[in-house]
């Protein structure tokens, strides 16, 4: 930060011009491939990243500032996707709540056992394949707001992605317990485990109902609104941080009870204007520079691997249960390669873990990184034209 400062015409992207001009060009090149080519938005920011990446620019999760400014941006977008999840629907179609189970299952299992006969590490193996259970909410409803998309394939979409993370969260936060437990003294960490599970959900249904309150009490076309609303998800960030909860399971929790406690329908968009919009910006940016060209080499060959594991296992759980489900073969086929997409969600999660478990490391990042890296910008464009091969996304003409 110091350098934002004493080093005000330095070009790198850890300063003042040059963070400046990184969203500048992130934005002119988002843009560019919307309105030329109809391309998700968030592949221009991706691309800025990757180069970033590729000059040693890129982020390492350990900058305190950038990361702050990351799980707030993460935090709105789980937030808006546990507001898509729609419990009620779950109950009247337990088909789709079976397929994201073993749509789940399937891809931890495929993960790991690929993982794990390419010699990778046991543990780094479980960490990857629970993360691989999560599709990135955060590009999904980049993609569906940006493509305006509505329909079967696009609610299964939402509700597969925030149930998906939520999984990967509670597995992995499973499994850092049971290696904590597993050591001696385990006594000891068996509370703070249980206070940080009870005190995530507690704070996430505290964050929709004050949210919720807002809703009803306030125009939210108003700006002091805006604000508001910006500030108890910020608050509830902070709280999160302080007490170590999970800051990516509350921003959801919170959402999922806002949308089944609260009638009003929730766009992010609109809600949270403009300054949302820059903070994902942001998140997209850094996500898609966190790579590292040095140790991509020695893991591209395993990543691509566990990468095709992943996709089959999707695409087979889906095409399972699709008749049970109400979905077409064609349905099924667009549901199933639209839930490609993995960022920045994964990427904290693998940072978290190893953060409390150092000592994998070394074997974990590279090898999701090198995964992030091959996805970061096929995957939204998959993702947008699986939805217009669901005939749910149309491409509207842009002015020029």
């Amino acid at each position: 930060m110091n350098s934002l400062v004493t080093a005000p015409w330095d070009l790198s992207p850890d300063t003042l011009l040059g963070a400046t001009l990184v969203l500048i060009l992130a934005a002119l090149l988002g843009e560019g491939l919307w309105r030329l080519l109809h391309w998700p938005r968030l592949m221009g920011y991706g691309a800025v990243g990757t180069v970033l990446a590729i000059f040693g620019g890129g982020a390492s999760g350990s900058e305190t500032a950038l990361r702050l400014v990351v799980d707030m941006a993460l935090a709105l977008l789980l937030f808006e996707a546990g507001a898509r999840l729609n419990l009620r629907w779950l109950l009247r179609n337990p088909a789709l709540l079976a397929t994201s189970i073993l749509e789940s299952l399937l891809t931890a299992l495929a993960v790991y056992a690929l993982a794990a006969w390419l010699e990778v590490p046991h543990n780094v193996a479980v960490v990857l394949a629970f993360i691989a259970v999560s599709v990135s909410p955060a590009v999904v409803q980049r993609v569906i707001g940006e493509s305006d998309a509505a329909g079967q394939v696009t609610e299964r979409l939402s509700t597969l992605s925030a149930l998906n993370t939520l999984y990967a969260v509670l597995l992995l936060k499973a499994l850092s317990a049971g290696l904590r437990l597993g050591n001696p003294g385990w006594e000891e960490a068996l509370l703070p485990v249980l206070v940080g599970f009870a005190g995530s959900i507690v704070l996430g249904a505290l964050l929709g109902s004050a949210l919720g309150l807002i809703a009803r009490r306030l125009d939210l076309r108003q700006d002091n609104a805006v604000a508001l609303l910006l500030g108890c998800v910020l608050l509830a960030l902070a709280v999160a941080k302080t007490l170590q909860l999970s800051t990516l399971l509350v921003p959801l929790l919170a959402g999922i009870w806002l949308r089944n406690r609260h009638p009003r329908p929730w766009v992010w968009r609109r809600q949270f204007g403009s300054a949302g919009g820059v903070l994902v910006m942001v998140l997209f940016v850094t996500a898609a520079s966190a790579w590292s060209p040095a140790k991509l080499p020695e893991a591209i060959g395993v990543a691509a691997a566990l990468l095709g594991a992943r996709a089959l296992a999707k695409l087979a759980a889906v095409a399972l249960l699709a008749p049970a489900s109400g979905l077409s073969w064609r349905q099924a086929g667009c549901l199933g390669a639209t839930l490609l997409p993995m960022s920045a969600t994964a990427w904290l999660l693998a940072l978290d873990f190893a953060a409390l478990h150092p000592a994998s490391a070394a074997d974990l990042m590279p090898l999701l990184l090198s995964m992030l890296a091959l996805l970061e910008l096929p995957a939204p464009l998959v993702l947008l034209y699986g939805l217009r091969l669901a005939n749910e996304a149309e491409v509207h003409e842009q002015p020029r």
